[in-house]
């Protein structure tokens, strides 16, 4: 493109704006639109009024140097992010004078942005919504600006004083091994149970269950009794009010999605890993130990546990429960294919299953849905299996979190980052909850709004103001190339759920093919003193000897299956006693 004459050069629309209007009159402007959007939208919030304006006029004065700038950022597309994207990035413009463009792209898409951006040091995006999972890439290769860092230097003057860090429930995942902060949180959903509370209140299925198995039916305390009410509801009651039910819902299509379904901390269900909260220390829930904050293994030769007895029952317990349990269907289905099929109301429960959906599940005139807006549903804490010890993670929490990258222009990095904070502060952060159901501040959570909204959300609220919250977290520090080795699992996953490998043989090769990535970013010696020093072979037994994980196999990988009412749960909750 040729260069203009300075006075035939294109002009951003805020900044012709701002050079037409008086700057009184730009301020009312600017004024107006924040108290139409605090009047008009911006309610619920825990803040009073007067304080919600009084954080839009930070905004609107912290904007001056950015007016007429475009920016672009990115997330993936999922309710509370088109919430971002069609109305708070307008809120924003009308506020601030910094037009945003918020793309919606699928997950995987991100991370693929993401890593092509630290590869090439060239700028994709201004700002990234990008998964805490990859905390153990972001600490190590040194690509992202540290959030603290970035409030404490290059952007202090412009990090606003009210945005209260302490009330953000998701710190602890976005935090490296080196204390600070490399990412903001900005959407929170849990991996649950999720169970037809109408239909386990039934008598006479009450009684039938009990009949055939010698204990209550109840939401699940272990893996013994979900598989024996998937069972119950599958082969024994077949069909509820003349449509065909089932006791269990998955999907096993070769897809990228797939490797989700167990990265998302299938293992730790089991209880593969070691105890430690946010994650096992110093075996994690993918297998990956680590020795100070060197990953040294994810093979049971090398100390790992992806290929370990624990994990080989996981995997084997979702091969089977697919086959037997889930409708025929599931086994060709990827993980948004199979999201909607609960809601359709022929499944009885479902071990895996995020709190994300929970929008989408309780709309009006659903099969699950009562007439006056209750949900015939409810969700609760995981059941556990075998493996699992007190003191280790229970499942999986997504924690989507504002991400700065080094490459991004300092100015462009500024925008954006007002940006970032405009969609998480304490004026809009409530509405935005209430629209999305992804929690991330304390404030929110225990709001009267929440207490209103409560009985409509099948358990949301509870779990999330219940001490129980903290057995749910991202992948940890342990992964030191999340992009890379994410991508292995879905591959040797698939050839467990289409009966080509055994789970032993599909989990063997994940976890070598683990350790050869592992090798070589041991060999190119690009994460510094925290990359990967993996550990001599070692026979087997050796590492199933030792105290933790791996763990040897049990002789008896199916106890007595334990249930308890959701009511009693419930109140297990309140006493700060998790389940």
């Amino acid at each position: 493109m040729k260069h203009l004459p300075a006075s035939k050069q294109w002009t951003p629309l805020g900044f012709l704006i701002g050079m037409l209007l008086a700057p009184s009159a730009l301020a009312d402007q600017y004024k107006d639109a924040a108290q139409k959007w605090v009047n008009d939208e911006f309610t619920p919030s825990t803040l009073s009024s007067k304080r919600q304006l009084e954080e839009m006029a930070w905004f609107t004065n912290a904007s001056k140097a950015f007016r007429g700038m475009e920016i672009k950022v990115v997330s993936e597309t999922i309710t509370t992010h088109e919430y971002e994207s069609k109305v708070l990035a307008k809120a924003f413009e009308e506020i601030t004078g910094i037009k945003v463009t918020h793309d919606l792209i699928q997950e995987g898409d991100v991370v693929e942005k993401l890593q092509t951006e630290m590869q090439s040091n060239r700028s994709i995006y201004d700002a990234y919504i990008n998964d805490s999972d990859l905390i153990g890439t972001h600490f190590r290769y040194g690509k992202v600006f540290p959030i603290s860092d970035y409030m404490e230097g290059e952007g202090s003057s412009i990090t606003l004083p009210t945005l209260d860090i302490g009330d953000f429930i998701g710190t602890e995942f976005t935090t490296g091994p080196d204390g600070k902060l490399y990412q903001l949180p900005d959407q929170q959903f849990a991996n649950l149970y999720w169970f037809r509370a109408d239909w386990f209140e039934r008598d006479d299925l009450k009684k039938q269950f009990k009949d055939i198995y010698g204990y209550e039916l109840g939401v699940p305390v272990n893996w013994s009794a979900y598989e024996d009410i998937a069972e119950f509801f599958s082969i024994h009651v077949k069909e509820i009010d003349g449509q065909r039910v089932y006791g269990h819902m998955d999907y096993g299509k070769k897809d990228p999605s797939l490797g989700w379904r167990f990265t998302d901390a299938w293992f730790s269900m089991a209880g593969a890993g070691d105890k430690g909260i946010p994650n096992g220390k110093p075996v994690d829930e993918w297998g990956i130990r680590v020795e100070g904050c060197r990953p040294v293994g994810s093979s049971v030769e090398r100390g790992g546990a992806t290929n370990g007895p624990a994990a080989v029952y996981a995997t084997t317990k979702y091969v089977d429960w697919l086959r037997k349990y889930a409708p025929p269907e599931a086994q060709g289905m990827t993980f948004s294919e199979a999201g909607p099929v609960p809601a359709q109301g022929s499944i009885a429960q479902q071990i895996f299953w995020y709190t994300a959906f929970t929008a989408d599940m309780t709309k009006a005139n659903l099969a699950v849905v009562n007439k006056d807006g209750t949900p015939k549903w409810r969700m609760a804490p995981s059941p556990k299996g075998p493996y699992w010890e007190e003191g280790m993670k229970l499942g999986y929490q997504d924690t989507g979190s504002w991400t700065l990258m080094k490459a991004t222009d300092p100015k462009r990095r500024a925008a954006a980052w007002l940006y970032a904070q405009f969609t998480v502060s304490k004026t809009v952060s409530l509405k935005k909850t209430l629209v999305g159901l992804t929690p991330i501040r304390e404030s929110d959570i225990n709001s009267q709004a929440m207490t209103d909204i409560a009985p409509k959300l099948g358990g949301l609220v509870e779990f999330y103001r219940s001490p129980a919250r903290v057995q749910w977290t991202p992948t940890g520090t342990n992964v030191p190339d999340y992009p890379k080795l994410a991508q292995l699992w879905w591959q040797f996953i698939a050839e467990a759920a289409n009966g080509e490998s055994t789970p032993q043989e599909a989990l063997d090769g994940l976890a070598k093919a683990q350790d050869r990535v592992l090798q070589r970013l041991e060999r190119a010696n690009v994460q510094g003193e925290c990359g990967p020093e993996l550990n001599d072979k070692r026979d087997a037994s050796y590492w199933l000897e030792q105290p933790g994980a791996p763990k040897a196999k049990l002789a008896n990988e199916k106890p007595q299956g334990v249930t308890i009412s959701y009511n009693e749960l419930l109140k297990s909750w309140e006493t700060d006693s998790p389940q």
